[in-house]
C-alpha cells in the first residue's frame, strides 16, 4: 500500500531526527571498518616519507604507462586502484575506477570500497545523486546482498527528503527481488525492510493515553497491514532460520499466524528440505565449487521454478564468474524459458564483460539483441566491440563477422532494386575480407578462412537474391586464386552456382578448368564433366571433354608412379640402414660374449645345486608387508632364524645396534619358549610392527611393554637371512582377554617411532581382513584441518577448536617414523559444531600458517591386488611385488642365481682360514635340541683352493 503525500508530510517531522542519527550511526561503523590512506605518526622521519612518497609515485606512472599499452589486463587495473587509494589521490583513483568499471565487471570487494569512499564525500544532494546512480552500476555487475543492503542502508539516510520513503520502499523491493531468495543470505534483506517498517510504525502511533485521530487510525491500519505483509511474503520463501522468523511473527501478531500463511510456512520448509543437502555441499566444499553448483542448478531446474532457477545461476556465477560455459547454459536457459528483455539482454551483457575471449557468448549476444528488437545502431555497438575483444583463435573472427552478415543480411528487402540495407551488407561484406586479410593475418598468420566461406556466402546471395551472376563469378575468381583451385569440392561447388543461376556455357567452362587444376580427386571432377556432357553437350563436346579427361589422368598415373617410385627407394635406405644398425649390434653383442669364460656352465651347476638344496613350496612365499600372516606363514623365517636351515652368513659389516642385540641375545637370560605349532593360536596373538631396525634387545624389549596386558607365552621376532631385525615381531599371551589389551596400546612411540599393533589373522583363512579400517564416507561431525605448523601439539589444538563446540577426540596425523605431516581430525558432539568450525577457522592463522578446514571426507583408498605365489629365479628369492602396470623389467633380480645360495657353514674367513659348520641360532636362543657344538676346525687354504671353490661345479 503506498502513502500518500499528506502521509509522507505527516511523517517527516517525526522521522528527520532518527533518519540523520541511523546515517551517522552508519557512517561511524563505516569509519571504524576502514580507513582510507595512509596513517603517518608525527615522528616518522620526512625524508623517508618523501622516499616512499617518490617510490609509489614511479610505480603509479609505471602502471597508468602500462594500462595504456594494454586496457584489458585486470590485475594491472587492480594493482593501481589499490596504490592509488593508499596514496588518498582521490581524484585519480576515481577516474581508475571508472576506467576499470568501463571495461570489467567489478567484484563485490572493489565497489564497497568504491561506494564508501563516495559515501564519505558526500556533502549536499546533488552528491547524493551521484552516489544513487554508483549503486545502481554496483547491483547491475553481481548478485551480491552485500551491495544491496548496503544500497537500502545509504538510502534510508535519505528518506527524510521529498519521496524518500517511497525511494526507500523501491529500492527494498528491488532488493528483494533480486537476492530474497537467496537461501542463505536473503533474510538479512528481509529483516532489515521489516525493521524500517516498524520505525515507520513507531511514528504514526498515538502517545500513551491520547486518542488516535481518524487519519491517524487510518496511518497505522496502513502500516500494520505492510508489516504483516512482509511477514507473510517471507514465510512463503524458503530461507535458513525461517523458524525463527514464524516464532517472531507469532509472537508479533495479536490474533495469531493465519492459517493460510502456516500453510504456505510449511511448504517453504518442505523446500528448505530439500535444498539443505546442496546447501550443505557447498558448505563444506572448497572452491570453486562448480560441481555443487551444477548438482544445485540441474535440481532447480528439474523443480522448473524460474526465479530459483534465476537465483541459483546468479550465486554460481558470483563465484564463477570466468567460466564460459556456465554464462553460456545460463544464457541460453533465459533465452528460451523466461524471454524477458531486460533480464534476457543484462545477463548477455554482463556475460561478455566477463568473459570477452569467448565469441560464443557474444554471437548470443547479437541474436539475443536481434530477437529483442533491439535498435541496429545497439547491435552495430555490440559487433564493434566483439571485433576488440580478443578472441584466441583467427577462425573465432570468421564465425563473428558470419553472425554480422547474417543480421545484415536479414534486413535487406531484396524485393526492391536497390536500398541502403543492401548498400551497407556489400560493404559489410568487403570490410570483413579487408579485416581477416590484414588485422587477423597480421595477428595469427592466417585469415581464418582458408575456404573463404564469407566470399562463398557473398556470392550465393548475389546469384540468388540480387540476380547478379557476374558479381559472383568474380568472386569465385577470386576464390580459387586464393590457392583452392587445387580442391575438386571448390570446384563442384563452383559448378553447382552455375548449374543452378548460370548457363551451360559457365557450367562447362568451370568443370574444365576443374579437370586441369584438381589435383586431390580428379577421378571425380572427371566423371562429373563427362556426365555432363552426355546430358548436355554435342558430339564434339564429349570427344573433347573426353580427350581432356583421358590426357589429365595420364599424367595423374604417371606422377603418381614416380611418387611411389620414390617412396620405394626411401623404403628401402631405411631398411638398410636398419639392417646395418641389427648387424653392427649382433657384432657388437658377439665380441663381448667372446670375452666370456666358462663361468657362464659353472654359474648353472651352481644354480641348480642351490635350487634343489633350498626349494621351498611357492605356497609359503610370501612379502614382508603382510602383516597379518600366522605362525605358519613366518616359521620361515622365525623358527630356524633362515628358513629353518642355517644360521646366518658372515658379514664384514653390521649395521647399528647389530653387535648390541646379538649380544643382547646371547647374555638375556630367557625362559623356554620354543611352541608347537599345534599350541600357537591366532586369537591369543598379536602382530606387532613398525619397530626401529636397530632396536636393541626386541624380544625383551617388547616383553616389557606387553607385561601389562597379560602374561606373554612368547615373543617372536623376525630377522632376516643376514640376522638383522627386520622391525616387526610376534607376541603371544596365555589368554585373549590379554589381546584385547594389547591392542590399545597400538601407536604408542617406541625408540621415537609409532609401534603399530594389530590381531593376528591368517589371511588364507581371512582374503578380506583388513586390519587397519577407517571410514570413507563423509563424516559430518569431525573436521579436517591442513596446513598446521609441525609443532603444532594436541593441546594447542583442543584450545584453538574448543572455542566452537565440544572436542570429543584430536588426531595428529604422522608419517612411519612418528613425525608430525601437518595434518589433524577433529570430531565434536555434533554436525552443528562441525560446521560453525569450518566457517570461523577456515583461512585462519596459527603461528603464522595458514591453516584450512574442511568437512573430514577422506578419499577411498584403493587397494593393490595381491600377487599370487610364484617361483621366480628359484624357489628360495621372494616374489617382487607388482607395480601399477604390471611387472617390469626392472623388478627382475639382476644378480646371479647362484650368489643367492647362502653358504653351507655359519664361517668367519680369518687370514685363509674357514670355521666349521655350527648350529643355527633359532629365536634368538642358543642351545637345545638339534643344536651343534660351536667348536670349529681350521683348515688352511691356497689361492688354488680359493679359484676352485668359485668355480666349483
Amino acid at each position: 500500500m503506498a502513502a500518500t503525500g499528506n502521509e509522507e508530510q505527516t511523517l517527516l517531522p517525526d522521522i528527520e531526527e532518527e533518519a540523520e542519527g541511523m546515517e551517522r550511526e552508519m557512517e561511524s561503523e563505516e569509519e571504524e571498518e576502514e580507513g582510507m590512506g595512509v596513517e603517518h605518526s608525527e615522528e616518522e622521519d620526512e625524508e623517508d616519507t618523501s622516499e616512499d612518497e617518490r617510490e609509489n609515485e614511479a610505480e603509479i606512472q609505471r602502471l597508468e604507462e602500462q594500462l595504456s599499452i594494454n586496457a584489458f589486463d585486470y590485475n594491472c587495473h587492480v594493482d593501481l586502484i589499490k596504490l592509488l587509494r593508499q596514496e588518498g589521490k582521490l581524484h585519480r583513483l576515481r577516474k581508475a575506477r571508472q576506467k576499470m568499471s568501463e571495461l570489467f565487471p567489478l567484484t563485490e570487494e572493489i565497489w564497497l570500497d568504491w561506494l564508501k569512499d563516495e559515501i564519505r564525500l558526500t556533502e549536499d544532494e546533488s552528491d547524493r545523486e551521484k552516489v544513487y546512480e554508483l549503486f545502481e552500476r554496483a547491483v547491475k555487475d553481481y548478485m551480491c546482498p552485500e551491495i544491496w543492503l548496503e544500497y537500502v542502508q545509504y538510502s534510508i539516510g535519505g528518506m527524510g527528503a521529498q519521496g524518500g520513503i517511497e525511494r526507500v520502499r523501491s529500492i527494498f523491493e528491488r532488493a528483494l527481488t533480486a537476492v530474497g531468495l537467496h537461501m542463505t543470505k536473503g533474510a538479512s534483506i528481509w529483516e532489515a525492510y521489516r525493521e524500517f517498517e516498524i520505525v515507520i510504525l513507531s511514528t504514526v502511533q498515538p502517545p500513551p493515553g491520547s486518542v488516535a485521530s481518524k487519519e491517524q487510525q487510518e496511518l497505522l491500519n496502513a502500516q500494520l497491514e505492510r508489516i504483516h505483509t512482509l511477514f507473510r511474503r517471507q514465510l512463503a520463501v524458503p530461507l535458513m532460520d525461517m523458524e525463527g522468523t514464524y516464532a517472531e511473527y507469532s509472537d508479533w501478531a495479536d490474533d495469531g499466524v493465519p492459517e493460510t500463511v502456516t500453510h504456505q510456512y510449511r511448504r517453504a520448509l518442505q523446500q528448505l528440505e530439500k535444498c539443505k543437502p546442496f546447501e550443505e555441499a557447498l558448505l563444506v566444499s572448497e572452491p570453486p565449487k562448480l560441481a555443487e553448483y551444477q548438482a544445485y542448478i540441474d535440481f532447480e531446474m528439474k523443480e522448473g521454478d524460474p526465479a530459483r532457477v534465476q537465483i541459483i545461476f546468479e550465486r554460481a556465477l558470483a563465484e564463477n564468474c570466468l567460466v564460459p560455459d556456465l554464462w553460456i547454459k545460463y544464457t541460453m536457459y533465459l533465452d528460451r524459458q523466461l524471454k524477458i528483455k531486460d533480464l534476457v539482454l543484462s545477463a548477455h551483457e554482463r556475460a561478455v564483460r566477463n568473459c570477452p575471449w569467448t565469441m560464443g557468448l557474444w554471437k548470443s549476444y547479437l541474436l539475443a539483441l536481434e530477437r529483442h528488437g533491439a535498435d541496429h545502431q545497439t547491435v552495430t555497438d555490440v559487433f564493434e566491440k566483439a571485433l576488440n575483444a580478443g578472441f584466441i583463435q583467427a577462425a573465432d573472427y570468421v564465425e563473428i563477422w558470419q553472425s554480422n552478415l547474417d543480421y545484415l543480411r536479414r534486413r535487406v528487402d531484396f524485393s526492391k532494386e536497390w536500398s541502403r540495407e543492401l548498400d551497407e551488407l556489400r560493404a559489410a561484406f568487403a570490410r570483413s575480407l579487408d579485416y581477416l586479410k590484414e588485422d587477423v593475418k597480421e595477428r595469427f598468420s592466417e585469415s581464418g578462412d582458408l575456404s573463404c566461406i564469407i566470399m562463398q556466402i557473398w556470392a550465393r546471395i548475389e546469384a540468388l537474391h540480387c540476380k547478379n551472376m557476374q558479381k559472383a563469378r568474380e568472386l569465385w575468381d577470386s576464390i580459387m586464386t586464393k590457392g583452392n583451385a587445387k580442391y575438386a569440392n571448390m570446384w563442384l561447388e563452383y559448378y553447382n552456382l552455375e548449374r543452378s543461376y548460370g548457363d551451360a556455357v559457365h557450367c562447362r567452362k568451370a568443370l574444365h578448368r576443374a579437370v586441369q587444376c584438381t589435383s586431390d580427386y580428379p577421378e571425380h571432377v572427371c566423371d562429373v564433366l563427362l556426365n555432363f556432357e552426355r546430358v548436355e553437350g554435342s558430339l564434339e563436346d564429349w570427344d573433347a571433354a573426353v580427350q581432356k579427361t583421358e590426357t589429365k589422368l595420364n599424367r595423374v598415373n604417371e606422377q603418381r608412379a614416380r611418387v611411389a617410385e620414390k617412396e620405394a627407394v626411401l623404403a628401402r635406405q631405411e631398411e638398410e640402414k636398419a639392417e646395418h644398425r641389427r648387424k653392427a649390434k649382433a657384432d657388437k653383442k658377439a665380441q663381448k660374449k667372446s670375452q666370456k669364460t666358462d663361468r657362464a656352465g659353472d654359474k648353472r651347476k651352481a644354480e641348480d645345486e642351490y635350487e634343489e638344496e633350498w626349494e621351498l613350496p611357492s605356497k609359503r612365499l610370501r612379502g614382508e608387508e603382510d602383516f597379518g600372516s600366522t605362525a605358519k606363514e613366518e616359521h620361515m623365517e622365525t623358527e630356524s632364524g633362515l628358513f629353518s636351515r642355517r644360521a646366518p652368513p658372515p658379514r664384514k659389516t653390521e649395521p647399528p645396534g647389530f653387535r648390541k642385540n646379538q649380544q643382547g641375545l646371547s647374555e638375556a637370560p630367557r625362559q623356554p619358549q620354543d611352541i608347537s605349532k599345534e599350541q600357537r593360536k591366532d586369537e591369543e596373538c598379536v602382530f606387532v610392527s613398525n619397530l626401529p631396525f636397530n632396536l636393541e634387545d626386541p624380544e625383551g624389549k617388547m616383553r616389557t611393554l606387553f607385561q601389562g596386558c597379560g602374561t606373554v607365552q612368547q615373543v617372536r621376532p623376525i630377522f632376516t637371512a643376514k640376522g638383522v631385525f627386520k622391525g616387526y615381531c610376534y607376541v603371544q599371551f596365555e589368554d585373549r582377554l590379554a589381546v584385547s589389551e594389547a591392542l590399545k596400546l597400538d601407536r604408542q612411540e617406541v625408540d621415537g617411532r609409532p609401534m603399530f599393533v594389530s590381531p593376528c589373522v591368517d589371511k588364507n583363512k581371512n582374503p578380506d581382513f583388513k586390519v587397519f579400517k577407517y571410514k570413507t564416507a563423509m563424516e559430518k561431525h569431525k573436521i579436517f584441518i591442513s596446513g598446521l605448523p609441525y609443532s603444532c601439539t594436541k593441546e594447542t589444538l583442543e584450545d584453538l577448536c574448543k572455542q566452537h563446540g565440544t572436542v570429543k577426540t584430536i588426531r595428529l596425523v604422522t608419517n612411519r617414523s612418528g613425525k608430525p605431516k601437518g595434518l589433524a581430525y577433529v570430531e565434536y558432539e555434533n554436525e552443528a559444531q562441525a560446521s560453525q568450525a569450518v566457517l570461523k577457522m577456515d583461512g585462519t592463522m596459527l603461528e603464522n600458517f595458514t591453516i584450512s578446514v574442511a568437512i573430514s571426507n577422506p578419499p577411498s583408498r584403493k587397494m593393490e591386488d595381491k600377487a599370487a605365489p610364484s617361483r621366480i629365479l628359484g624357489a628360495a628369492m621372494l616374489r617382487q611385488p607388482q607395480g601399477a602396470r604390471g611387472k617390469g623389467r626392472t623388478q627382475i633380480s639382476l644378480l646371479p642365481r647362484s650368489l643367492y645360495r647362502q653358504s653351507a657353514p655359519d664361517a668367519k674367513a680369518e687370514n685363509g682360514t674357514v670355521s666349521a659348520p655350527h648350529a643355527t641360532v633359532t629365536d634368538g636362543v642358543h642351545g637345545g635340541p638339534g643344536t651343534a657344538s660351536l667348536d670349529t676346525q681350521t683348515k688352511s687354504l691356497s689361492n688354488e683352493d680359493f679359484a676352485k671353490m668359485l668355480l666349483k661345479k
